[in-house]
């Protein structure tokens, strides 16, 4: 292209527009489409079937790190992606934690599965409110502990319920439960940053 348009390589680079439909967003929409599979597993559940949504489950995790990192390193973060990554993270744990309750009352609790889920629309309200203010709150570290501690407690539970191994089903109790700890504290986090933006 001439250098008469006034432009280097460099600011060409940077005016060239990023497509929605990129990677890192296709595995953001991959995550929410694991959803269904995972759930259609896991309507009539048995060892097997169990252990495939596990499997499902583990993978569209993975690319919850994937996405993000692929949009870093090729400079390909979105609006849209900001929107669906987040989505399809709470889509999928919100979906395997009501599949739980049910499936493993006896480890995964409904007021639990209510507090988790909870803090999860909480802090979504909050950011969205922050934003509106022009007040942005920074992601937690404490929340992405949160996110592991999670998809622990569902591979772990899930693998349970295929190889009914007591030292599964503990690794999926304390998960839970540092999960649940987590969830709590990280959300406090968020409203105390949020108050001190305010005053």
């Amino acid at each position: 292209m001439p250098r008469a348009m006034g432009m280097d390589a460099s600011q060409m680079e940077a005016a060239t527009p990023v497509k929605i439909l990129n990677i890192p967003n296709i595995l953001s929409l991959s995550r929410i489409l694991a959803v269904p599979v995972f759930v259609v597993l896991m309507l009539e559940p048995s060892p097997l079937r169990a252990l495939a949504a596990g499997i499902v489950f583990a993978l569209a995790s993975a690319t919850d790190w994937l996405d993000g990192y692929l949009a870093r390193k090729w400079g390909q973060v979105t609006k849209a992606g900001k929107l669906l990554d987040p989505i399809a993270d709470k889509i999928l744990i919100m979906a395997a934690l009501v599949i739980l309750v049910e499936l493993r009352s006896d480890v995964v609790q409904s007021w639990i599965a209510i507090v988790i889920i909870g803090r999860e629309f909480a802090v979504t309200g909050l950011r969205a409110i922050a934003s509106s203010d022009g007040i942005i709150i920074p992601a937690e570290t404490t929340g992405k502990y949160k996110v592991g501690a999670q998809i622990t407690a569902v591979v772990s539970l899930l693998l349970d319920y295929y190889l009914a191994n007591e030292w599964l089903r503990a690794v999926g109790a304390v998960a839970l439960w540092i999960a649940m700890t987590l969830s709590v504290y990280s959300a406090f986090l968020y409203f105390k940053k949020y108050w001190k933006q305010l005053n």
